[in-house]
């Protein structure tokens, strides 16, 4: 290993689990570590979704980390920008600049069976080894592009939102914007009172609800700066409700339907057209995909320069746009809103474990899976943040990865007494298939009776074999109880043999104690 850098831990990716994970290495006392990020700055998505009207359907004082208060939030659900600029904040007060290795994108990661150590090469043409990996590249990180007939041929500018193409001026223009969800409910009215005309190519309508945003005042700033307390008893409340609408999606889908009732109310209010307003009616249970808040959305689908074409995106025949039911439209640029890799993501190819085989092989059958949404099988010291079935329909994703990163502290503090135990052979912690498939048939176990399972529809939380991979089926308390501790019974002990310096032999397997 002389002629790379070695490090104890390397985290993937600078988006909010990266930043967390280097915030916790380094509370933990782990100070040798570095964060490899593949772009030229911090924020992952929401440094590289900087599209018009970008911005979080999360309130902003349960969207940040809860050692990392931030009083001056300026908006109940505040913008892109600012939330880039609270993660670039916390990289300063914690110092993880020095940790950083900007424009660092991992090629490959490859399990050396001898030596018990991550090889990871970036494009920078740098390799590091490490004890452990953390992977925090997250799903929201590879845009998805839908491969439409005709659409190589298309004479204009095509662009993805998580690749807003800021040289572009619309003004005038004829836009096509292919998608519905969250971003397309952002970037449609944020557009459209700009473009010459503007075509939305509908899949499935969303379900939208009233967006309660408002300007937080500056008496609410300054009580949360001088009395933090306050600050922590909001953010304490707005969690709270949320746990309580988990039951709604998990156990008593029943319920759902008030809910429903005040989608349809907020449709019905902004658009009077009836046979737009039956184009814009979900057909499916609230909640089975993302329900999205905005109160702009709808009255931007009622203006005179907007269309909607209710059956999606078929074929592009030069400039002309053809949807599924023969409708055409003529366009000068196409925005996707198609969303991202979430089930297929493009880093399970570069991950190579133990016997040489890749992540994406390992969840080719089964679909994607891990021990407690972290450790795979096959992947000694290998974890991931935001893994399998640890994302949320209803509340924030950092109350998940918060809660991972109890896991990842853990880990590294059994591993690291199994190696002072070790008499100088190195150690690794791999997770039991037999415990991954339980945790996994348990998750499954739990899904089957929930809303993404029963709704009725088709959403980015399943894979293409209709399993979902993705979502938690529980609360954020149950998901913080279940990783507070690393399980021993979970994990085989891989180590050097007796004889073998450090990269001599293969690794031999104990049972964890």
């Amino acid at each position: 290993m002389g002629q790379h850098k070695h490090v104890r831990v390397a985290v993937i990716g600078s988006g909010f689990a990266g930043i967390g994970a280097a915030v916790r290495l380094r509370r933990e006392g782990i100070t040798d570590f570095v964060v490899l990020e593949r772009a030229d700055s911090v924020g992952g998505t929401w440094r590289d979704n900087d599209y018009p009207g970008c911005a979080c359907d999360v309130p902003s004082h349960l969207y940040s980390f809860s050692f990392a208060p931030n009083p001056d939030w300026p908006r109940t659900f505040s913008g892109q920008p600012y939330i880039r600029a609270y993660l670039e904040d916390v990289v300063d007060t914690f110092g993880i600049g020095p940790h950083l290795r900007l424009g660092h994108e991992v090629t490959s990661l490859r399990w050396d069976e001898e030596g018990l150590y991550w090889t990871v090469r970036t494009a920078h043409g740098r390799t590091y080894t490490a004890d452990v990996v953390v992977s925090a590249a997250g799903p929201l990180s590879d845009p998805k592009t839908p491969d439409i007939p005709g659409l190589a041929g298309f004479p204009g500018r095509v662009f993805h939102t998580a690749r807003w193409d800021h040289g572009y001026d619309l003004r005038g223009k004829r836009v096509a914007v292919v998608g519905t969800g969250a971003s397309a409910i952002q970037v449609v009215p944020a557009i459209q009172p700009e473009v010459g005309r503007l075509t939305l190519f509908q899949r499935t309508p969303p379900w939208v609800m009233p967006r309660r945003d408002r300007a937080i005042s500056r008496f609410e700033r300054a009580l949360h700066r001088t009395v933090p307390a306050t600050a922590a008893l909001r953010r304490q409340g707005l969690w709270g409700v949320r746990e309580l609408q988990v039951q709604a999606f998990t156990k008593h889908t029943g319920e759902l339907g008030m809910v429903e009732a005040l989608g349809r109310h907020h449709l019905a209010k902004a658009i009077a057209d009836p046979e737009l307003r039956a184009r814009l009616t979900p057909s499916y249970r609230i909640g089975c995909k993302r329900i999205l808040l905005s109160n702009t959305y709808y009255p931007a689908l009622a203006q005179p320069n907007v269309d909607v074409v209710a059956t999606g995106l078929a074929e592009v025949r030069g400039s002309e746009l053809v949807g599924a039911d023969g409708t055409t439209a003529e366009a000068d640029a196409i925005v996707f809103a198609t969303g991202f890799h979430v089930t297929d993501m493009p880093i399970a190819d570069r991950v190579v474990g133990a016997g040489g085989r890749t992540l994406a092989e390992s969840w080719r059958e089964t679909g994607m899976r891990s021990l407690r949404g972290a450790a795979v099988d096959g992947f000694p010291n290998w974890l991931t943040i935001i893994g399998p079935n640890t994302g949320l329909g209803n509340s924030s994703m950092i109350l998940m990865i918060e809660a991972q990163l109890n896991y990842l502290a853990d880990y590294l503090r059994k591993l690291g007494t199994l190696d002072r135990g070790g008499r100088g052979r190195r150690a690794a912690l791999d997770a039991r298939p037999r415990a991954v498939h339980a945790w996994t048939e348990h998750v499954q176990r739990r899904m089957a009776r929930t809303v993404w399972s029963t709704g009725g529809c088709t959403s980015w939380y399943q894979d293409a074999e209709g399993r979902n991979t993705t979502i938690w089926p529980g609360t954020t308390a149950e998901f913080r109880r279940a990783t507070l501790r690393v399980d021993p019974a979970e994990y085989d002990i891989v180590r050097q043999p007796d004889s073998a310096p450090a990269a001599a032999g293969a690794g031999v397997k104990e049972v964890a104690r």
